[in-house]
C-alpha cells in the first residue's frame, strides 16, 4: 500500500516528505512488474516512476520549505501513486480474458494518471528553481514527456476486440470461430492451450461478470455476458456431452420435416429469399444487391409503393435477416439428419447425392460440421470408406477431411471408430486422387497425439507412404513427408522407416529437390529421432554434403533448418569426423563469428555441433590418419575469445570443445598452445562465473592445463582468491564432476610456498578430510575426487607442523584403510603421504622414562620396536600403529611400478639411520624382506635401483645376510649381466657383501 503522507510542515519535514513518496513510488513500480497483461505500458510508466523517484531524492537533498506547490505536488503524487499501485494489483491479480477486454480502459486509465504525476512535476518544477538550475531543467524536461505520454494497446489486443466487436454486431458465431478466437485470447494473454486450462480461465471470466453485476454497472454487463455467450460456444469452454444434449433438444424439437418459406423472406424485386435484407424511405424491405442495383439503373422511387426514395437510406433489417436465419438453420439441421438415412442406401447415385450435399452444407458454414459429429456420422462416413465405389470413397474422405482439419475431439472421434485407419490406410495405395486424399487425413489425423500413436501401429502405413515420398507429385511427397516426420517419434516408426528405406528418397528430395521440398526434408532430419545405426546410415548414403551446401544459402531460415539437422546427426562420432573431412568447420565458424545478433539460438545450436565435432576427435583409432579440429595458433586463439563475448550457452559449448580437444591425439600441442594464448587467466575468472554449468566446464578445462606444462603460468596467475574459490567450489557444490575438477587442479598446483601458505590459511586439509571420508558423494565420480584428495593431500605431509593437522583431522586411518581398497593411483599417492609422515616419527616418538624404584608393581610400558620409544598414529605419525605394515608388504607385489615404489619408499623408511637394526627386524617379521628381494626383477629401473640400496644397507647385518642372501644371489647375477653400467656396479658391491665376488671384479 502507498503510504498515507500527512502534509504539516510542523510534524514533518520536507526530507522524510519526500522520501515517503519515493517508497511508496518504488513500492508501485514493484507491483507494476507482476502484471498479467499490458506489461510494455507498464514498463515504461514505471520508467516514468523511477525518474520521478530519483527526482525527489535529489530534492530531498537541499534545504526545502514547505510550500503550496509542494505540498499540492507531493498530495497529488501519493494519491496517483497509490490509484496506479491498485491498478497494477488489478492487473496482475484478476482474470486475463477480462484484462484484455478492457485493455483500452486499462491503457486509457494508464494514461490519466501518468498525465496526473506529471502535472505534479510541473509543480515541483517551480519549487526546484531555487535549488538547483540543471535539476529544474530535467524536472521540466520530464514533465513534459508525462504530460504527451501515450499508451497503446498491442496491435495483437486491438484485433481480437475488434473481432468481438463485428461478431456481437453481426450475430454470426459458431464453434469454430470461437474457438480460434479463445486460441487467439490465450496466445495474447499466455493461457495454456489446454481444453482444462482454457475452461478454468473461462469459468474465472464469468465469475468477473457477476462481479460487474455486483456493482450493478449493466452496460458493462450486458456487453461481458454477450463476450461470455461468444466464447462459450468454444470447445475447451463446454464439454461434448452438454453440447451433444444441447443438439438434441434442438432437433427432437424441430422435428423431421422442413418448412416453407415465409412470404416476407422473399425479396420482391428476385422473388427469392434474402440473404442482406435492408429497409428504404418508403419503409419496405429488399434484398440490398436488388435494391441497390435498382438505384444504380436510374430508380428514384420504391418498386412497391411507387413513392419517391432517398436512395442514400438503407437500413439493414436486422430482425428479418435474423429469422431467415433461423429458418434456414432450421431447415439445414432437419437435412443432416435425413442425410443419415440416405447414406445407408444400397443405391450407390443416391449414396453420391447424399454425399455431395452433405459436403455442400459443411463447406457453407462450420456449425453444420459440429451438427454432423452430433448426429453421429462418423461411423457411417468410415463404413463408407470400405464399399467398392471409388466415387464414394473418394467423396467420404473429402468430407473425413473437413471433419478432422478444426477439431481434435473430431479426429479422436473419428481415429476410434473400428477399422477407419486401416481403410484410410488402403486408400493410400488406390489411385492417385484417392491416395491424396488419404493422405492428407492421415496427415491431420497424426496431428493429435493420441491418433497419431495409433496410425503408428498400422506398420503398412509406413511402407505405403514411403512410396508416396518417392511420388513425382511434389505436393503428395511433401505431405508424406510431413506426416513421416509427425510419426517418427515413436521408435517402432523408426525402425519401420528404416527397413522401408526411407532415408534414399528422403536424401534424394535433399539433394535435388526444389528448395521448399528441401527445406522440408532438412526440418525432418532436425526433428526425427533416429538410432546411433540410422544416423550412420544417413550419412553413409551422403547426408552430409548436401546439408553442407545448405549452410552456405544466404537465407537465414535456411541456414537455420540445416544446423539443426546436423546438430542432430552430429553426435556420432564417424558422423563428426565425416564432417571435419567435408569441411563443415569453415562454414560453421562463418556463422559462428557473423551471425552475433541477429539470430542468437544459431549461433548456440552451432558451436553445439563444433563442440560434437571435437568430442569425436577423441574417437580415433591409433592406426589411421588423425583428424584435427583445430590447428592453427591464430584459430585456436580465435575461437577461445568468444568465451568472453558470448552467453552461458556457447560459452558451455565452447569450454567442453576446448577440453575435448585437450583430450584427443594432439592434445599436447592443444595444451601448450592453450597456456601460451593465456587461457589459464581467462579460466581462473570464469571459476567465479555465476552461472553453474560454465564454471564447471571452465573448472574442467582449467585442471586438463594444470596436469603438465610450464608452472611458472599458473604461478602467475593463481592467486590466494583463486585457491579460496577452489576450495569453496568443492565445499559448496553438488556438482561432482566439478568438485572433482576443483579438487584436481589444487593437486596438480606447483609446490610453491605461497600456494602452500594460502591453502592452509584456507583450511584446505580440512576440505580434503572432508572428501575422503564423505561416503554419500556419487559414486561413479567418488573415485575421481578421491584420487585428486589423495593426490592434493602430499604437499601437507612434507612439513611436520602441517603434519600435524593432517593426524588431528583423522586423515591417517583413511590413508591406511586406501592402501587396502583403492586404486592403484590410491594407493600409491597414500603410501607417499605416510612415507612423508613415517620420516618424521623418529623425532616425535617419545622417550621411555627410566623406571623408578618401585617400578616392579608399574604396569609395563608398550614402546615401538623400530622408534624404541612410545609411538602413537596422532602424536609420531607411526606407520606401525596405525597399522600399515601389512597392506605395504602387500603393494610390494602389486604389477603397477609406481604403487611398489611408493610402498616400498614409506616402508624404507623403518631403516633409516640408526633404525637399521629394530628396522630391518621388524619387516623381516613382516616377511617383507622377501618381498623386497622379488622387487629385484621389477620392470622399473628405479625400483631396482631403490631396492638395490636397501638389501646393501640390510644385508650389512650378518643376520640377515645370511638369512636372505642367497635368495638374492640370482636376481642380483642377472642385473649384473642386463642393467645399465651404474646397477651393474650397485648389484656388483651386494654380490661382494654376499662372497660371491671379490673386490677386483672387472665390475666395479
Amino acid at each position: 500500500m502507498a503510504r498515507e503522507v500527512i502534509v504539516n510542515e510542523s510534524i514533518v519535514s520536507v526530507s522524510e516528505l519526500l522520501s515517503h513518496t519515493v517508497v511508496a513510488i518504488f513500492d508501485t513500480v514493484h507491483a507494476a512488474e507482476e502484471v498479467l497483461i499490458q506489461k510494455d505500458n507498464f514498463k515504461k510508466f514505471s520508467t516514468y516512476l523511477e525518474k520521478t523517484a530519483y527526482f525527489l531524492k535529489d530534492l530531498s537533498r537541499f534545504n526545502l520549505d514547505h510550500s503550496d506547490n509542494l505540498n499540492n505536488a507531493v498530495e497529488i503524487l501519493n494519491c496517483e501513486t497509490k490509484v496506479a499501485k491498485r491498478l497494477a494489483v488489478e492487473c496482475s491479480s484478476r482474470n486475463k480474458i477480462y484484462l484484455l477486454l478492457n485493455c483500452r480502459k486499462i491503457v486509457k486509465h494508464l494514461e490519466a494518471i501518468t498525465k496526473e504525476i506529471g502535472r505534479a512535476l510541473s509543480l515541483l518544477s517551480l519549487v526546484s528553481v531555487d535549488v538547483s538550475l540543471g535539476v529544474s531543467n530535467e524536472i521540466s524536461k520530464l514533465c513534459k514527456n508525462m504530460l504527451d505520454a501515450e499508451y497503446l494497446a498491442a496491435v495483437l489486443e486491438e484485433e481480437i476486440l475488434g473481432k468481438i466487436e463485428s461478431t456481437i454486431k453481426d450475430g454470426n458465431v459458431n464453434q469454430f470461430y470461437a474457438n480460434n478466437l479463445l486460441a487467439s485470447i490465450a496466445q495474447v494473454v499466455g493461457i495454456s492451450g489446454e481444453r482444462s486450462a482454457l475452461k478454468r480461465e473461462f469459468e474465472e471470466f464469468k465469475n468477473e461478470i457477476e462481479n460487474v453485476k455486483l456493482r450493478k454497472d449493466m452496460a458493462e454487463a450486458i456487453k461481458m455476458d454477450r463476450i461470455s455467450s461468444l466464447l462459450g460456444k468454444a470447445d475447451a469452454t463446454t464439454s461434448y456431452e452438454e453440447r451433444e444434449r444441447k443438439y438434441l433438444d434442438e432437433r427432437n424439437f424441430l422435428g423431421r420435416q422442413t418448412l416453407e418459406p415465409l412470404h416476407s423472406f422473399f425479396c420482391p424485386i428476385t422473388q427469392d429469399v434474402m440473404v442482406d435484407p435492408v429497409e428504404t424511405s418508403s419503409g419496405k424491405t429488399y434484398e440490398r444487391s436488388a435494391i441497390e442495383k435498382w438505384f444504380t439503373e436510374g430508380h428514384k422511387v420504391c418498386p412497391l409503393t411507387s413513392t419517391t426514395l432517398d436512395t442514400s437510406v438503407l437500413r439493414p433489417n436486422i430482425t428479418l435477416r435474423r429469422s431467415i436465419e433461423e429458418w434456414k438453420e432450421r431447415n439445414n439441421l432437419v437435412t443432416i439428419v435425413s442425410i443419415k438415412r440416405k447414406l445407408q442406401s444400397n443405391e450407390d447415385q443416391e449414396v453420391l447425392q447424399s454425399l455431395g450435399q452433405l459436403q455442400d452444407l459443411m463447406t457453407e458454414r462450420e456449425m453444420h460440421q459440429e451438427w454432423v459429429m452430433l448426429e453421429g456420422y462418423v461411423p457411417v462416413l468410415t463404413g463408407l470408406l470400405g464399399t467398392k465405389n471409388r466415387e464414394i470413397r473418394t467423396h467420404t474422405l473429402s468430407i473425413l477431411c473437413i471433419l478432422a482439419k478444426g477439431s481434435d475431439h473430431n479426429k479422436e472421434k473419428i481415429a476410434e471408430v473400428d477399422h477407419a485407419l486401416e481403410f484410410i490406410v488402403r486408400s493410400l495405395a488406390r489411385q492417385i486422387g484417392e491416395s491424396k486424399l488419404a493422405l492428407k487425413l492421415l496427415l491431420d489425423l497424426s496431428k493429435n497425439n493420441a491418433v497419431r500413436d495409433l496410425i503408428g501401429n498400422i506398420q503398412a502405413c509406413i511402407l505405403l507412404l514411403v512410396t508416396t515420398l518417392n511420388s513425382e507429385e511434389i505436393e503428395a511427397a511433401r505431405d508424406a513427408e510431413e506426416l513421416l516426420e509427425n510419426l517418427s517419434s515413436l521408435d517402432q516408426n523408426v525402425i519401420q522407416m528404416a527397413k522401408a528405406n526411407y532415408f534414399k528418397p528422403l536424401l534424394r528430395l535433399l539433394s535435388s529437390g526444389p528448395e521448399n521440398v528441401r527445406m522440408t526434408m532438412a526440418a525432418t532430419l532436425a526433428e526425427i529421432d533416429l538410432t546411433d545405426h540410422n544416423k550412420l546410415s544417413l550419412f553413409k548414403y551422403g547426408a552430409s554434403e548436401p546439408l553442407l551446401r545448405l549452410l552456405t544459402n544466404d537465407d537465414i531460415e535456411v541456414k537455420k533448418v540445416a544446423v539443426r539437422s546436423l546438430q542432430n546427426l552430429s553426435n556420432v562420432p564417424e558422423n563428426g569426423l565425416q564432417m571435419i573431412r567435408e569441411g563443415a568447420v569453415g562454414p560453421l565458424y562463418e556463422i559462428l563469428y557473423r551471425h552475433s545478433l541477429s539470430s542468437p539460438r544459431l549461433r548456440e545450436q552451432v558451436a553445439a555441433i563444433i563442440m560434437n565435432l571435437a568430442i569425436a576427435t577423441t574417437c580415433q583409432e591409433a592406426n589411421h590418419e588423425q583428424i584435427s579440429l583445430l590447428e592453427s595458433e591464430e584459430d585456436i586463439y580465435k575461437f577461445f575469445c568468444l568465451i568472453s563475448l558470448t552467453g552461458p550457452e556457447i560459452q558451455k559449448s565452447i569450454l567442453l570443445t576446448f577440453l575435448a580437444m585437450c583430450q584427443s591425439p594432439s592434445g599436447v600441442e592443444i595444451r601448450a598452445k592453450l597456456r601460451r594464448l593465456s587461457a589459464v587467466q581467462v579460466l581462473v575468472q570464469l571459476c567465479e562465473h555465476h552461472h553453474s554449468t560454465v564454471r564447471a566446464n571452465a573448472m574442467k578445462l582449467f585442471c586438463c592445463l594444470t596436469e603438465d606444462g610450464d608452472n611458472t603460468i599458473i604461478l602467475e596467475h593463481v592467486g590466494q582468491r583463486c585457491i579460496e574459490t577452489l576450495l569453496e567450489v568443492i565445499k559448496a557444490s553438488t556438482d561432482v564432476e566439478e568438485i572433482a575438477a576443483a579438487m584436481g587442479i589444487i593437486s596438480n598446483l606447483p609446490d610453491d610456498p605461497n600456494i602452500n601458505l594460502w591453502l592452509v590459511d584456507a583450511e584446505a586439509v580440512q576440505v580434503i578430510s572432508t572428501c575422503l571420508t564423505d561416503g554419500r558423494r556419487n559414486a561413479s565420480h567418488r573415485k575421481q575426487i578421491t584420487e585428486n584428495a589423495i593426490k592434493a593431500l602430499c604437499r601437507f605431509t612434507e612439513n611436520q607442523e602441517w603434519q600435524k593437522r593432517v593426524a588431528k583431522a583423522g586423515i591417517i586411518p583413511v590413508l591406511v584403510q586406501l592402501l587396502v581398497s583403492g586404486t592403484a593411483l590410491m594407493k600409491q599417492s597414500a603410501a607417499i603421504s605416510l612415507k612423508q609422515l613415517s620420516e618424521s616419527s623418529s623425532s616425535l616418538s617419545s622417550p621411555v622414562k627410566k623406571r623408578g624404584l618401585f617400578s616392579c608393581f608399574a604396569a609395563p610400558v608398550r614402546f615401538c620396536p623400530v622408534h624404541l620409544g612410545i609411538c602413537s598414529v596422532e602424536s609420531s605419525f607411526c606407520i606401525l600403529e596405525a597399522n600399515a605394515m601389512e597392506p605395504l608388504v602387500r603393494m610390494l607385489g602389486e604389477a603397477d611400478p609406481g604403487v611398489c615404489e611408493a610402498s616400498l619408499d614409506a616402508l624404507l623408511t623403518l631403516i633409516d639411520g640408526q633404525k637399521l637394526q629394530s628396522g630391518s627386524k621388524v619387516l623381516a617379521e613382516s616377511n617383507a624382506i622377501v618381498q623386497i628381494i622379488k622387487l629385484l626383477s621389477s620392470s622399473s629401473a628405479r625400483v631396482q635401483e631403490k631396492t638395490m640400496g636397501a638389501l646393501e644397507r640390510i644385508f650389512r647385518l650378518v643376520e640377515f645376510k645370511q638369512k636372505y642372501g642367497n635368495s638374492a644371489k640370482m636376481s642380483l647375477v642377472d642385473i649384473t649381466q642386463r642393467g645399465s653400467s651404474s646397477m651393474k656396479s650397485q648389484a656388483a658391491k651386494i654380490l661382494a657383501q654376499l662372497n660371491v665376488l671379490n673386490e677386483q671384479s672387472s665390475y666395479f
